[in-house]
């Protein structure tokens, strides 16, 4: 299949999405994809077709290196003065209990996947925009250009996550990165598991509702606790956490619901369409999730933060902050991990 967007242009025009699945619960990918009769597929359907298609993994312990996350209600949004507009209003949401990756999807495991399915991502396939042909590549940060920090970089995916010079041969245990929502989605399928939806993500990321951060309230611990950008932003990191870029997973003690990473380190993809009010419409959500979006982006939440972010500018490693990036984007700081529904 041939991409008729990049990771750097961003102009794609998707058509809504419409998933269905069970009441409780988003089910699998390929439970999930639904083609609409009598309508053409867009590149997004076509795409969601694609990963359907793709074999499935056999195994018996679905829930090895998996936390278990007991149901519960609790108030989602921000609780800080840093709290952004798409963070509120607090309010309340009742979770089902779910299993969730204690780690971040690592470049080994995704390697397995490819090697099983010989899926090729997003990063990885020529472009096609307006009758032109593109070379593959993903987005990499550039820190001495302050007015365009993401860059196209020719040569870039998964296993060059910083262009064709650069390799992941020492880093089998680090999160996979320059992975689009759709590669996340794929290897979602190959598990048999799905991406989290926001709401769950949120609910996972701290046992305590009224904690700033996955660990707690307290900042000045913060380097003991997430991979994130110390010093000025985004010139100089000064690396107090002891990490530049991302670390193998595991790197920091995991929050009370055993759950690695879940500040930092690398954002996450969500099952969710990114909404900048959501909050004031959860009765909009389909099984969970927000499935559609008129925005033609079709942009995707992600979760968590990323060695990227700082006190002085995103502070996304918070456990409410909220970002977005369209589905077929692929970024040297962000990966995903899996949920799996009993």
């Amino acid at each position: 299949m041939k991409l008729t967007n990049n990771t750097a242009l961003f102009l794609l025009s998707f058509t809504f999405c419409l998933f269905s699945g069970c009441k409780k619960q988003p089910k699998p990918v390929e439970k999930i994809v639904q083609i609409v009769a009598n309508k053409p597929l867009s590149a997004h359907w076509t795409y969601l077709q694609e990963i359907s298609k793709l074999p499935q993994k056999e195994y018996d312990n679905k829930t090895a290196g998996m936390a278990k996350i007991e149901g519960g209600s609790f108030m989602m949004g921000g609780v800080s003065e840093q709290a952004r507009p798409d963070e509120l209003p607090r309010h309340s949401e009742t979770v089902h209990t779910f299993w969730m990756d204690a780690t971040e999807v690592t470049n080994a495991q995704f390697q397995e996947f490819i090697d099983a399915t010989g899926y090729v991502t997003t990063a990885e396939r020529k472009i096609e925009l307006e009758g032109k042909s593109y070379p593959p590549g993903a987005l990499i940060f550039d820190k001495t250009n302050p007015q365009l920090w993401w860059k196209f970089k020719e040569g870039a995916n998964w296993k060059h996550p910083y262009g064709p010079e650069s390799s992941i041969e020492v880093k089998a245990n680090h999160p996979v990165v320059q992975v689009s929502w759709y590669d996340a989605m794929a290897y979602a399928h190959w598990m048999g598991k799905r991406l989290p939806t926001e709401v769950e993500w949120e609910y996972a990321a701290s046992a305590d509702q009224n904690a700033i951060y996955p660990w707690g309230n307290d900042f000045s611990v913060a380097t003991n606790h997430a991979n994130f950008h110390q010093g000025t932003f985004p010139m100089e990191n000064i690396a107090q956490d002891g990490f530049e870029k991302t670390a193998s997973v595991g790197s920091f003690p995991p929050n009370a619901n055993g759950l690695s990473d879940m500040a930092g380190n690398v954002w996450e993809w969500c099952l969710d369409t990114y909404h900048p009010n959501a909050y004031e419409m959860p009765d909009k959500r389909q099984n969970g999730y927000f499935a559609n979006y008129v925005n033609p982006k079709q942009q995707k939440v992600i979760r968590g933060g990323s060695f990227l972010c700082s006190e002085s500018y995103c502070t996304g490693y918070r456990a409410a902050a909220r970002m977005s990036s369209t589905p077929d984007t692929g970024l040297e700081h962000t990966g995903f991990r899996l949920v799996y529904v009993q």
